[in-house]
């Protein structure tokens, strides 16, 4: 790398710190470290990291509160964040989900599988971040995580965003139920009907007949 991506590992376990970063580390990432929310917060803004791996029992700030609280930070609306919890609950993991991270993984790990996904991330986003669209009156700009309708900016979580984006990047195509699962949440297993509810909540703030339901299949974008 001519430039070291930087991960913020968080977990509130000195054992769970050293064994990530040591392996983050022999594959040439630079690793910041903290042990709970709070200051994963603090170092997270000083330090700009590209991808934070947060556990979800900490002091001070959980995983989840630490994850919301930084989506809701302009600087950190796209940055990758991964869950690695021995907590494998389908309640968290959901939760977790929704409020913005991109992946959940759960203890214990492999080093080999951390890094596959870490590195599976890393190569989607830098792909998937170079360009912006305009459709209709729609303009999606992935570098900078903005939605501007007309001359009003929009607001969408990070999934809602990835998805949109994902579907107005080729108007008229229609993209698979399992092909949008693959794009967009990758490797994590949701529920089928996560989906919908997505779609559900784009159409609510969209308006208009932006997205189109084709039984069966899946959805297209149409202006």
């Amino acid at each position: 790398m001519s430039k070291k991506t930087t991960i913020l590992v968080v977990d509130d376990e000195k054992d769970a710190l050293e064994f990530i970063s040591y392996n983050l580390e022999k594959k040439g990432y630079k690793v910041l470290l903290a042990n709970n929310g709070e200051d994963a917060i603090k170092v997270a803004k000083k330090y700009l990291p590209q991808l934070i791996i947060l556990d979800v029992m900490m002091p001070k700030l959980d995983g989840i509160q630490t994850c919301k609280a930084l989506r809701n930070l302009p600087d950190f609306k796209n940055t990758l964040i991964v869950f690695l919890s021995a907590r494998s609950e389908e309640f968290t993991q959901v939760t977790a989900l929704d409020i913005g991270a991109d992946d959940y993984i759960t203890k214990p790990v492999k080093p080999r599988l951390l890094l596959s996904k870490i590195k599976s991330l890393l190569r989607r986003y830098q792909k998937e971040s170079e360009d912006s669209i305009k459709v209709g009156d729609l303009e999606i700009n992935r570098e900078r995580f903005t939605i501007r309708k007309a001359d009003i900016s929009l607001e969408l979580p990070k999934k809602e965003f990835n998805l949109l984006y994902l579907l107005a990047s080729k108007p008229g195509k229609v993209f698979t139920r399992e092909e949008i699962l693959s794009r967009v949440w990758g490797d994590v297993i949701v529920n089928d009907r996560t989906i919908d509810v997505h779609i559900r909540k784009l159409r609510e703030k969209l308006g208009g007949g932006y997205i189109k339901t084709i039984k069966g299949i899946g959805y297209k974008f149409d202006f």
